[in-house]
């Protein structure tokens, strides 16, 4: 069985249709580079453009990069344009895609359900977090394989500022700090978290999951067990294609 999934970041809106028996992508995906300012409308034409490139014209699963209630609603908007507060995400995409069925979901939490299904997650039980370090930091916690939707801890304060200004792969770009030096603030950040969920596994996702041997063993003094993403930055559109079959 197959599902489009559409995984939009701060930098680049990234899709291709899922198969979902493997949980993994069943052709190579395309990615457009999301538009600044990141509108409504200018984002419902990157996914347009992206689902179009492949004729799609069933289901469609899209992550947000922020809080998405009911499937539809947008709360919050850090790492785009502000205009998408309180938006239908659902109708606007659904519109712009002719019709088609959409589900929205948040974009840690479609990472986290995938890795949950078919990844680094897959049978485990206890508190587990996913989090992906990405032009933020999003935040997927289960706790027993179920999902606690919408958490994200990337907004929890660290050393006075958001905890994604400090730790995302964004800041280590932005201030040019080197793996030693990017690894401490991500140390901070995770025994903060540490303190207070007490998880039994760390999950690390997003596209810097690619590059886990540079920082990983850089990481020291968590009790949690930390791995990398299995799916690494495909998650999001496997996670995203898989609620679309949830929520019919």
């Amino acid at each position: 069985m197959q599902i489009f999934g559409v995984d939009i970041g701060g930098s680049g809106i990234k899709g291709a249709p899922v198969d979902l028996d493997k949980g993994d992508l069943a052709q190579e995906r395309l990615k457009v580079l999301t538009p600044h300012p990141a509108t409504p409308d200018a984002v419902a034409d990157g996914v347009k453009e992206v689902v179009e490139h492949f004729g799609w014209t069933g289901p469609v699963g899209l992550t947000f990069p922020g809080v998405v209630t009911g499937g539809s609603t947008i709360r919050t908007a850090a790492n785009v344009d502000k205009g998408w507060i309180d938006t239908d995400a659902r109708a606007l995409f659904s519109e712009r895609l002719g019709g088609l069925p959409v589900t929205v979901v948040n974009d840690a939490d479609a990472a986290g359900v995938a890795e949950a299904a078919f990844g680094a997650g897959r049978g485990r039980k206890g508190t587990v977090i996913l989090l992906t370090f990405g032009t933020g930091i999003g935040s997927a916690v289960f706790v027993d394989g179920v999902l606690v939707p919408n958490t994200e801890l990337g907004h929890l304060e660290l050393n006075g500022h958001d905890a994604e200004k400090r730790a995302s792969s964004k800041a280590k770009e932005d201030h040019e700090l080197t793996w030693e030096h990017w690894a401490r603030r991500v140390t901070k950040y995770l025994a903060h978290v540490e303190m207070l969920f007490s998880p039994e596994l760390f999950i690390i996702g997003g596209g810097v999951s690619r590059k886990s041997e540079k920082f990983l063993h850089l990481i020291e003094g968590i009790k949690a067990e930390i791995v990398p993403a299995q799916l690494q930055n495909n998650a999001g559109i496997v996670g995203a294609a898989m609620r679309a079959t949830e929520r019919g």
